[in-house]
């Protein structure tokens, strides 16, 4: 990556922050920037439809950064997408003590390049791959899971430890010859709860280890490119935000039409030589082109033994592989949905993507399928297609009345139903199969562990219910999370009566047990929005090193 022409002061779309390497980054090593302060405006995300007033941004303590979205009002002359209800921001994430060791090798470089990215759209950074180095590295170890599966080679995070330098030098002398060679990826197949299996990939701790800061770069370059409605592998943006952002926008928008989709066998269907050219539309470094395209032909080895050498798809699981999946699909879908079909649609319509679920909503029922019939074309211009059975247009209104139909996002059912005031509104409630599905993955657990020290199998147990109320805790949707209450207490009294011949606990005794342990009972997390708040991302590093699909209140509500 060359360093950036200066420009003179005060003129328009002037540099900021030069690349690595120059001068004035020289002077200005170590300092904290602020990319993006509180002085410039921006609209909130639903300003223009309610009519509110502009929320400024609070002040940060000096020398706190910020990304700023692309779609964010920029006084310099940066370039901006004209999309309603994309001018939008957020305060920063808080720091984890992960972040604040990885910050002070990171911050030159990486807030350079994101700062870069915004000023300047279609700009092709080089030289990223000399950012993969033994300091770097160290930093991004240390953010691993360390009770993470082991891949191909059994090594383990406390393995690798016990000699971390001479590893980290060894592995770094590779990378700069360029032999490092990605290792087989073990592969393991995860029940879905519909008979069906989700294919997992572990890779070896050293490909983990390098991946984490090839994403991080990667995120560093493309958070500028992001559209507002995609919210999956995205450091601070979540399922709860998206789930929270549909269900305004449905009940305050001129919607009366979705279009529910889900990309069929999405990571196994993604074409390499596809993906590696939209990645060259932003990176012009061959090195790191080549290490991706390791990573993306690395051999699987299947559980029965079987080395399969795959010409498509990412395995599901890497840690590159959320962050390549979502530049693909940032191509793919959303740039065509905002810069093609909205911009043809005469009525409202918005995108709403979470990985491969996604969701459109539409004023007018033709527009509606017209998206729904492009989609297919579009799709398959990438070697991808819809699952026919998840794809559909459906009713969906204020005035639809008895005509409305309810649909699946995210682990909820959406549906338009009256309030306690006869006023119509969308509501949420667990959805009956991800219910019935958490109920029996409670019953396998419990099943297996009824044996266990009553101290640790109630700690486990708190840490599922905290996490299914977090997740599902929305607003409305108490019976349902009362329903799973009562029917895994149910099976707690079951299975803990079955630990020995004769039956050691009663009802009253089960609800002390609870009460002894702090197992909180079924409440509503989710807070009411008395003001529009605003969503343009604000993200740190360590957040970019634990990307997985649903986060941890979902993996904890899984079991």
């Amino acid at each position: 990556m060359s360093a950036g022409t200066q420009h003179e002061p005060g003129r328009k779309g002037e540099d900021r922050i030069n690349l690595p390497g120059s001068k004035s980054v020289a002077r200005t090593e170590g300092e904290a920037r602020n990319l993006g302060g509180p002085e410039h405006s921006r609209r909130t995300n639903c300003e223009s439809q309610a009519g509110k007033a502009t929320q400024r941004q609070e002040e940060r303590p000096e020398g706190e950064p910020e990304v700023r979205s692309a779609h964010s009002k920029d006084t310099s002359g940066a370039s901006q997408r004209e999309n309603e209800g994309a001018d939008t921001y957020t305060q920063p994430a808080k720091e984890t003590s992960s972040v604040g060791k990885a910050r002070k090798s990171w911050l030159t470089s990486l807030w350079a390049i994101a700062d870069k990215a915004v000023r300047e759209p279609h700009h092709r950074f080089g030289d990223l791959y000399r950012l993969l180095n033994q300091e770097t590295l160290k930093q991004c170890f240390f953010q691993l899971r360390k009770d993470a599966a082991s891949g191909v080679d059994g090594v383990t995070f406390k393995e690798y430890q016990e000699n971390l330098e001479a590893n980290l030098e060894n592995l770094v002398e590779r990378l700069k010859r360029q032999s490092y060679r990605a290792r087989l990826v073990r592969r393991k197949h995860i029940p879905k709860g519909n008979g069906k299996t989700r294919p997992l990939g572990i890779p070896v701790l050293e490909d983990k280890l390098v991946q984490v800061a090839a994403a991080q770069i990667l995120i560093a370059i493309y958070e500028a490119d992001f559209y507002p409605c995609s919210y999956g592998y995205r450091p601070g943006r979540g399922p709860q935000d998206a789930i929270r952002d549909l269900t305004e926008e449905l009940r305050w928008q001129k919607h009366n039409f979705v279009v529910e989709a889900d990309i069929k066998g999405f990571f196994d269907n993604i074409q390499h030589e596809a993906l590696l050219k939209m990645l060259e539309k932003r990176v012009h470094d061959g090195a790191l082109i080549r290490l991706i395209r390791k990573w993306l032909r690395a051999g699987i080895l299947e559980e029965d033994g079987k080395v399969i050498h795959p010409e498509l798809g990412t395995p599901q699981g890497g840690v590159i592989s959320p962050v390549l999946a979502n530049v693909y699909l940032h191509y793919v879908l959303d740039e065509w949905f905002e810069q093609q079909v909205r911009k043809g649609n005469r009525g409202r319509s918005r995108l709403f993507r979470f990985a491969d679920d996604f969701v459109a909503c539409f004023e007018y029922r033709h527009e509606a399928a017209a998206f729904e019939k492009a989609l297919k074309t579009r799709l398959a211009q990438y070697g991808l297609e819809v699952a026919p059975e998840k794809t559909k247009t459906i009713r969906f209104g204020q005035n639809g009345g008895g005509y409305n139909q309810r649909f699946d996002f995210l682990g909820l059912e959406f549906r338009w139903e009256a309030d306690r005031k006869g006023i119509a509104t969308v509501k949420r409630r667990t959805s009956r199969k991800k219910l019935r599905g958490a109920v029996q993955r409670f019953s396998d657990w419990i099943k297996i562990n009824r044996s266990v020290k009553l101290r640790e199998l109630f700690k486990t147990l708190r840490a599922k219910y905290r996490g299914y109320w977090n997740y599902y805790g929305v607003i409305g949707n108490y019976p349902s999370l009362r329903d799973y209450y009562d029917q895994t207490v149910r099976l707690l009294y079951k299975w803990l009566n079955r630990r020995s011949q004769k039956r050691s606990l009663t009802w009253r005794g089960i609800y002390a047990a609870l009460d002894r342990f702090q197992v909180s009972r079924p409440r509503i997390t989710e807070e009411r929005r008395e003001t529009q708040l605003n969503c343009q991302l604000a993200w740190t590093f360590g957040q970019t090193t634990a990307i997985n699909l649903y986060g941890k209140f979902y993996q904890r509500a899984r079991g």
